[in-house]
């Protein structure tokens, strides 16, 4: 049963190991496709999107039917008075009849309220219907133009998640490279300590040579132990910028041989602003401005709508009596099945404005000027974008001419270590050059690895500059 045990956890360890790995392993695009869906950025971007959709719907929502129903149930304890002139002349009209006394001819006499009962309910339908209006049809635009700016500013979003991203997933790499050349270096201290620990023993080396091969040592170790804490910081920034549980475990794939650095000539780019997301998201303010123009000289022109209503009215003494049917009482002759009447009226509004105070006109001169600023932000955005692309140029290219001295410098360094070293196991070498070496040989590391790092992140500036992040 135990060896039954032992397989059963084997075979589901087999099982489970891969599905853990694609779990926590992650290459650039993972990374990128991970924060992607999973930043706040990133969700709020979408719902903004959702937002600009949903608002296009109730734009075109208004030109539909607008359909409202009411009902209601009135009770007036006391009744308005019913007020008139009294007229007892034979050829004169008067609600009040005539021989009443005191009264003379003129007077205003109030009676009680006999053209209403006390209670009243009313339940009916109304129902308008937009035909024209220049307003609605400049909405509609505009509500695309908005959904349009909203998928534009998303991309803008996205953009930033990638290139911080790409920057953090860079790091990590270049330092994981560090601590392996931390570690390599460390093994062939170890090495070159040991084999001059046996020359002292043997009478063949100073105990000076050793204890400076083992100050060496010590220091290379606690750098490396300091080191491993700034990589797993490293790590931490890319999992806050992909918004990766910071309790997980992350696994970066990938080396640093495998990310391209291209020369600068190789890219064969041209300047187009329309690859910027921030471009096209002031294109799309610009045309949002220009329906807010339109929309004012749309509000001066007529609009004309269609009307209904529809329903039902009654009166009676009291609220109970509202609800309550006598087929017995008369309908000016027509007997009805209860008291409720049904009414209905239908037309047409032509709503034309004439003079509004000269509000209109000024509000139209805020919104050219408004678009005035948008254009002139053109100018200033162009601008920006060129001294940009300048300015990444020439950073990518002294990167990759320090990445390309750099180089020349570790493996010239290298070679001058391994000379030095084997000429002093031959004994026609000095323990003061061996070290001497090997601190040239770790700093032409670090300044390479430095280089490297740096002409990645001027690879991704470079990219933003030209707008190309998201077509990669």
């Amino acid at each position: 049963m135990k060896q039954f045990y032992r397989i059963y956890l084997l075979v589901f360890g087999l099982a489970v190991a891969p599905a853990v790995k694609a779990q926590t392993t992650f290459t650039l695009e993972q990374c990128v496709d991970f924060a992607l869906k999973n930043t706040v950025d990133a969700q709020n971007a979408m719902i903004d999107e959702q937002i600009a959709d949903a608002r296009v719907k109730e734009t075109i929502g208004i030109g539909l039917p607008q359909i409202s129903g009411a009902v209601s149930l009135t009770h007036n304890n006391k009744l308005r008075r019913f007020f008139g002139l009294y007229n007892d002349s034979p050829d004169g009209f008067s609600f009040f009849p005539s021989g009443i006394p005191g009264a003379q001819n003129g007077d205003v006499l109030a009676a009680q309220n006999f053209f209403q009962l006390k209670s009243s309910g009313e339940a009916g339908l109304n129902i308008n219907q937009m035909i024209f209006n220049g307003s609605y049809l400049v909405g509609l635009q505009a509500a695309n133009a908005f959904r349009d700016q909203a998928a534009k500013s998303s991309l803008q979003t996205r953009e930033q998640i990638i290139q911080n991203v790409t920057k953090a997933y860079y790091t990590v790499l270049i330092n994981r490279e560090r601590l392996t050349l931390f570690n390599s270096n460390i093994a062939r201290l170890d090495t070159l300590l040991r084999n001059t620990r046996a020359l002292y023993q043997n009478g063949f080396a100073e105990k000076i040579d050793v204890d400076r091969i083992q100050v060496t040592f010590n220091n290379l170790r606690t750098e490396r132990d300091k080191f491993t804490n700034l990589n797993e910081l490293g790590v931490a920034v890319l999992k806050f910028q992909m918004n990766y549980p910071q309790g997980e475990p992350l696994i970066v794939a990938g080396t640093i041989e495998e990310v391209e650095v291209p020369s600068l000539e190789s890219y064969q780019l041209q300047n187009d602003y329309s690859m910027r997301p921030d471009y096209q998201v002031l294109e799309s303010n610009r045309r949002l401005q220009q329906l807010n123009v339109k929309n004012k000289y749309a509000e001066g022109m007529p609009s004309i709508s269609a009307f209904a209503n529809l329903g039902y009215a009654t009166q009676s003494n009291n609220i109970s009596g509202l609800f309550k049917t006598n087929s017995n009482v008369p309908d000016l002759g027509t007997v009805g099945p209860d008291k409720w009447y049904g009414y209905s009226s239908f037309g047409v509004n032509l709503n034309v404005p004439i003079f509004s105070g000269l509000q209109r006109s000024f509000k139209l001169q805020q919104e050219k000027l408004t678009l005035r600023k948008i254009e002139n932000g053109f100018t200033k955005l162009k601008s920006g974008i060129d001294l940009e692309v300048k300015q990444a140029a020439v950073n990518y290219d002294n990167a990759l001419k320090a990445l390309a001295s750099q180089k020349e410098n570790m493996e010239l360094a290298g070679s001058v270590a391994r000379v030095t070293k084997i000429k002093y196991e031959q004994g026609v070498g000095s323990n003061l050059e061996v070290i001497d070496a090997e601190d040239a040989l770790k700093q032409a590391q670090i300044n390479y690895y430095n280089a490297m790092f740096d002409a990645m992140i001027a690879k991704v500036d470079l990219d933003k500059a030209y707008g190309k992040i998201l077509t990669k």
